[in-house]
């Protein structure tokens, strides 16, 4: 299901709804909880659940420069969110002029008007309208004025340890994969286009397929890791780099995958990659027979970590 872009795009209102709002980066376990209670409350009550997400992080319009990298593409999260089980979602564009929208106007033209909302689900540190003054208690308080009920879902903790994207994002920096793994509930997948390279990987006998993404996405923490990558013509168990070639000089931080038992030519294509485990750092190497004994070590211990699709 594609998502709905902006209010102007929704479909004619055919009875009331369920609605959450959030960001949403990376559809962690916490965000999962707010979304499964509004599906499970919209299935209580017999309606559509809506979830109401936004094209970029209010911090890119808010405080230029200081907004994070991202975790998921708008498309990803989209269908991140209704695989929770969510009817429809709606992606608003955070420009200038909608971040000075009151929290009363966010609520009267999104929720009230454009989304016949009768119960909102919001988690607790969720914040809304200008200077953010908008918040889940006031939701509960103001909402029966305006025709609907609200609730707060609560942050969820692992072991003590809060789930949030900007712990998420910490530890994806830092190469660590295990805890992304757990608050997001899955494996970090990172979302881009195959450009082609500079040929280097098909001279040592490792052809690799080179990840554009998009700028505000991020990176995890530059090294080697095993995992596996998806393609149109299908999924495979990949040795991926996420570095910067310090053999050949150093180049902007970038990821390039070998797909194991795969040949073909998908410059152009989508790819999705799917990290599992973190092998070494990325090192230089003094030449590039070295470099190249090192790309089949590494793609050994995949083979025998990543089972094939």
């Amino acid at each position: 299901m594609d998502p709905v872009r902006g209010l102007d795009a929704l479909p004619p209102a055919d009875g009331p709804t369920v609605v959450t709002v959030g960001f949403f980066d990376g559809v962690h376990v916490g965000h999962q909880a707010v979304l499964g209670r509004a599906v499970e409350e919209a299935a209580r009550r017999g309606i559509r659940s809506v979830a109401v997400t936004f094209d970029r992080h209010p911090r890119e319009i808010l405080t230029p420069g200081r907004e994070p990298r991202l975790l998921t593409t708008v498309e990803r999260k989209a269908e991140l969110i209704v695989a929770t089980g969510i009817d429809m979602v709606v992606v608003l564009e955070f420009t200038e002029s909608f971040s000075r929208w009151t929290a009363e106007e966010f609520i009267e033209r999104v929720l009230v008007d454009g989304l016949r909302v009768q119960h909102s689900v919001v988690g607790a540190d969720f914040t809304f309208g200008f200077k953010a003054l908008g918040t889940p208690e006031m939701l509960i308080e103001i909402g029966p004025s305006h025709g609907f009920t609200a609730e707060r879902v609560e942050l969820v903790h692992l072991d003590e340890h809060r789930v949030s994207s900007s712990s998420i994002r910490e530890a994806l920096v830092a190469g660590d994969l295990a805890w992304p793994e757990r608050a997001l509930g899955r494996r970090f997948v990172l979302d881009g286009t195959v450009v082609r390279g500079a040929g280097r990987g098909t001279s040592l006998g490792w052809p690799t397929a080179n990840l554009r993404t998009l700028p505000r996405l991020l990176l995890p923490g530059s090294g080697i890791y095993a995992g596996r990558a998806s393609v149109p013509a299908g999924e495979y168990v990949a040795a991926i780099s996420v570095g910067t070639n310090p053999t050949f000089g150093v180049e902007p931080l970038h990821v390039e995958s070998f797909l194991l038992d795969f040949s073909g030519d998908v410059v152009g294509e989508p790819m999705a990659i799917e990290f599992w485990a973190r092998l070494r750092d990325e090192l230089g190497f003094e030449t590039a027979e070295e470099l190249s004994d090192a790309i089949a070590h590494d793609v050994r211990l995949t083979r025998e970590l990543v089972p094939p699709a």
